[in-house]
Parts: structure tokens; C-alpha cells; sequence
């Protein structure tokens, strides 16, 4: 039985049911703050509530159309998915983007066959990277220095020699100096992103929770700031951000070492670095910089499942692609 969560639902019975920050009740929280709509589903089997599903819907400039998206949940039943298109046709939501927490390891493929009442097919514009690399932190400090790269010791060694200092300033200062951080390398990047109100909303509404902060900084001047999630045993590397400055004296390096040091003492014993190319990565690919980074920590890569659609309206989806491939071919050559 699928039944819609109501805002008055226990925070604490929830999320004692979810495994992702991004399907937390806080983060539902944040989205509805930025203007989006949010619906939480529950899957109950007798009267025990055994999954829960996040969606947001998002709505489409100069249309009364929306599309929506589950992020990071478990794999949503037929049950769930027979709910959702008819949700999706009675509020003309288009499609569903699904991209399941489910390593690829696990289920090579997701059995969408028993026929939900729309079609679901492999998206076209996935949000979320097919690959991550995740770092074991049941291992002592001393056995994770001595796994690293041996350019990625020499370099955290040579950021302490240099003076680097790393602070964790999960406050709103904190947060200040890593949104500057963040954007000017977002543009430097050109990555377009969320905007700094987005991120000041999603930093309100998880900070003394799942959100942390932890800054590099030279002779005062903060040169590379993490945010970071922590959320059930595991921590998240979603946000990080550069300074041009100093960069020969590899204060990212030491600040990546930290914040792994930051997950064990927070009791995590996983540390998601959220994504990356996959293994055998073309080395020309604008991503190779930061995924040889991740990998220099002796991570592991990590294959999950893939993005879908919950198609409800095959025309107007097609018209979607259209227009978002080529929105996304203008933005690249800005």
C-alpha cells in the first residue's frame, strides 16, 4: 500500500528509514524552500511502513508542466511506480528522473517488465554520474597515509611543511567563506549549478545535522574549502571549491586528508566522494583532473545502477530532450 507522507509525519521515524542525504526529511525541507514542490510517498506492507520516496517536482518556464525527480532512493516497485504515473497525469508532471542508491554490483539491471502503467527507459540526461569512488575508513590513519599515492603523501606532506592549517568551521562564517570559494570556482569551471541562494537554503537546513565545513588556509587566507555531508555512518564529498592562490603548496591535498580524518572521528566508516569517471578513464575528459585526485586516496570505484525515466508523456518527453540537448550544447559553448 503507497500512501503520501504528511508534513506532520515523525522526522525521526522517516529517517530512520532512509539511507541518503538527498531522501532525509531535511533535505525535503530545503527543497521546498527553494520553490519546488515536494512529495513524500510511504510503502507500507500490513501497517509497517517499510520504504519512503522523496520527489521533487519541477516546473517547466512559460508551460503548466513540471517534471520530477527521485534521487538516491531504494528501487521503487511496481506498486510505487504504478502510483507515480498516475500522480504524474492527474498534475502534468511529463516524466519522473529515477537514479536509485543501488550499486551495479548488486543488481545489474533494474526489472522494470512487470509493465507499471507508464514506461520507464534509460534516461537520455542523467543528473547524478553513473560512477563514485568510495574510500573504506574502518582502516587506521596510519594504513590509509600509508595506501595513498605516493604523490598524494608527498603532497599532504608538503602542505603541513608549508603551514597550511585546515579548520572546520561548520557555522554560517564557515559557510560564507566556502560559498566565495565554491562559486568563483564554479565560473572559473564553467559550471553552471545552483545559485548561492540555493546553497544558503541547503546550508540552513542542514547544518547542525548532516552539513560540515572544513576550510585550507595560508597565512590566513582560505584557499580550498569542503562541504560535506555526514548521515548514517557514511560521509558525503558533494561541494568543494578553489582558490587560484598558493595552489603549488597542495592545500587540497591536506584538506581531503582531513576531511577524511573528520569522517572516522564522526563515526563513519565509508566515505562517498558523491563522483567521478569510472576506472580507465580517458584522460582528456574535462572530469580526469578531479577523478586522479579522488583516486590518489586508494579509493575504490563504484558502479551504480543508472538514471531512468518514468515516462508519462512520450511526446512532450521527446519535445523535453530536445529542448535540453540543446540548451546544454549553448551553455558549453558560452
Amino acid at each position: 500500500m503507497i500512501k503520501i507522507i504528511s508534513d506532520d509525519f515523525s522526522v525521526n521515524e522517516y529517517n530512520n528509514i532512509v539511507f541518503h542525504p538527498l531522501q532525509t526529511w531535511e533535505w525535503g525541507e530545503a527543497r521546498k524552500k527553494t520553490g519546488v514542490e515536494v512529495l513524500r510517498l510511504g510503502e507500507y506492507k500490513l501497517n509497517d511502513l517499510v520504504n519512503v520516496f522523496q520527489l521533487s517536482f519541477h516546473k517547466i518556464p512559460k508551460t503548466n508542466f513540471k517534471v520530477g525527480y527521485l534521487p538516491r532512493s531504494v528501487l521503487p516497485s511496481t506498486d510505487v511506480l504504478n502510483f507515480l504515473s498516475d500522480y504524474s497525469k492527474k498534475n502534468r508532471i511529463i516524466f519522473i528522473k529515477i537514479e536509485p542508491n543501488i550499486e551495479k554490483s548488486k543488481i545489474q539491471s533494474p526489472n522494470f517488465k512487470t509493465n507499471p502503467k507508464s514506461k520507464v527507459q534509460i534516461s537520455k540526461h542523467p543528473l547524478f554520474p553513473e560512477w563514485t569512488q568510495v574510500l573504506d575508513l574502518s582502516q587506521s590513519e596510519e594504513e590509509l597515509l600509508k595506501n595513498f599515492h605516493s604523490k598524494t603523501r608527498y603532497n599532504i606532506r608538503l602542505a603541513e611543511k608549508k603551514g597550511v592549517e585546515i579548520k572546520e568551521m561548520s557555522d554560517d562564517k564557515g559557510f560564507e567563506i566556502f560559498s566565495k570559494l565554491y562559486f568563483e570556482t564554479c565560473k572559473r569551471q564553467k559550471y553552471f549549478g545552483h545559485n548561492p541562494k540555493y546553497h544558503k537554503i541547503i546550508w540552513d537546513n542542514l547544518k547542525n545535522s548532516i552539513s560540515h565545513i572544513l576550510i585550507a588556509f595560508y597565512n590566513d587566507v582560505p584557499l580550498a574549502a569542503y562541504e560535506l555531508f555526514y548521515f548514517k555512518n557514511k560521509f558525503y564529498y558533494p561541494y568543494g571549491g578553489t582558490s587560484l592562490e598558493y595552489r603549488n603548496i597542495m592545500p587540497s591535498n591536506l584538506l581531503m586528508w582531513e576531511a577524511i580524518k573528520l569522517g572516522k572521528k564522526l563515526g563513519a566508516n565509508e566515505f562517498d566522494m558523491w563522483g567521478s569517471l569510472g576506472p580507465n578513464y580517458n584522460t582528456t575528459d574535462p572530469w580526469s583532473g578531479f577523478t586522479r585526485f579522488k583516486e590518489g586516496y586508494n579509493t575504490k570505484f563504484v558502479e551504480f545502477i543508472g538514471s531512468y525515466d518514468l515516462v508519462v508523456s512520450p511526446f512532450l518527453y521527446e519535445i523535453y530532450n530536445f529542448i535540453y540537448s540543446g540548451r546544454e550544447i549553448y551553455l558549453k559553448l558560452r
